[in-house]
């Protein structure tokens, strides 16, 4: 049964070259097209906004993965979201990689912590099935089995 936690709401006019604004106002800022494309400097654009709210995201999952665990996470550990915007023929695309450092545990329960938190997570139970996801731990890919990829309305 799906229970409602929480909805944000924010609007933006303009496009890539316009403002955002979320309901309460923390949000408040200048769009446009990214730098090395051409965009103003001293902006914001959709990917940068996409790659903070999926680190942090992610970041809380590895935090739940942890206490579930009966672990502390270091309190310097950290999560880099990259978000990569691509054109395929007519249409475009987002990827992301996903780099954990979590500082204090050995790789294999790292990369273990980081499966768990993928299966979690909201933005990537959110983007699995329609976006390329790469799992990185201090930069080396996380290898991921392939139901852990299938998206939740396909059997998970």
């Amino acid at each position: 049964m799906k229970k409602t936690l929480y909805t944000a709401d924010a609007s933006a006019v303009g496009g890539r070259s316009g403002h955002v604004r979320s309901a309460t106002g923390v949000i408040d800022m200048e769009m446009s097209v990214p730098e090395g494309l051409g965009g103003k400097k001293g902006a914001t654009n959709p990917e940068e906004l996409f790659a903070a709210g999926y680190a942090s995201c992610f970041q809380q999952a590895l935090l739940v993965t942890a206490q579930r665990a009966g672990d502390t996470l270091d309190k310097e550990s950290s999560v880099k979201c990259s978000v990569t915007l691509f054109q395929e023929g007519e249409g475009y695309g987002l990827s992301a990689i996903l780099d954990v450092d979590l500082k204090k545990f050995d790789e294999a329960k790292t990369i273990e912590m980081v499966r768990q938190a993928h299966k979690i997570c909201p933005y990537s139970v959110g983007t699995r099935g329609n976006m390329e996801v790469e799992l990185r731990v201090l930069g080396n890919p996380v290898p991921v089995e392939a139901e852990e990829n299938v998206g939740v309305a396909e059997g998970k």
